[in-house]
């Protein structure tokens, strides 16, 4: 755990921070495909379009201050798929590499856990050895991997999946 970190559920007042953090990776990043930086008032409604879907989306805090998020989404639109989720997390980039997201990410399976979510999916634009490397720590496997299926930065780039059961 990390020294000084805690980890609450998300309000929509925090989505100016999450809109900041997000938009880094953004606009320098091929982690995220989206293109264009996401605003405040339309993180608000992402983190209010999840939580009205009675799922969990957190912020970790240092010294008050947002430093990350991770939340799930529902995994497909259907009726059977409601005990999977797609799991999503970010960090401020001076903060990675301190167990925040280890963290984060724990917190948010108790979370899944409790609500009787039974598979996480975390979806990784790769290449991301970090990404990587710590869904596998937290007990996620490799399920699928599909080729050159984003376009971004005049690159084509891959996608993998990661699952667990819970």
């Amino acid at each position: 755990m990390s020294e000084g970190t805690s980890v609450r559920p998300a309000v929509t007042g925090d989505a100016d921070a999450i809109a900041r953090i997000y938009g880094h990776y953004i606009l320098n990043t091929t982690i995220s495909f989206e293109e264009q930086p996401v605003s405040a008032v339309e993180m608000a409604e992402r983190i209010a379009e999840v939580l009205s879907s009675s799922l969990p989306w957190l912020v970790a805090l240092q010294a008050e201050q947002v430093v990350g998020y991770a939340y799930a989404g529902k995994w497909k639109g259907r009726c059977a798929y409601r005990h999977s989720v797609e799991s999503s997390l970010y960090l401020e980039p001076a903060f990675t590499g301190r167990g925040i997201g280890t963290q984060l990410y724990q917190a948010l399976l108790v979370a899944l856990r409790d609500r009787s979510i039974h598979v996480v999916i975390g979806g990784i634009a790769l290449p991301n050895d970090a990404s990587v490397a710590l869904h596998e720590r937290l007990g996620f496997s490799k399920v699928a991997h599909f080729k050159e299926v984003g376009y971004k930065f005049g690159q084509w780039l891959d996608v993998g999946y990661w699952q667990r059961s819970l």
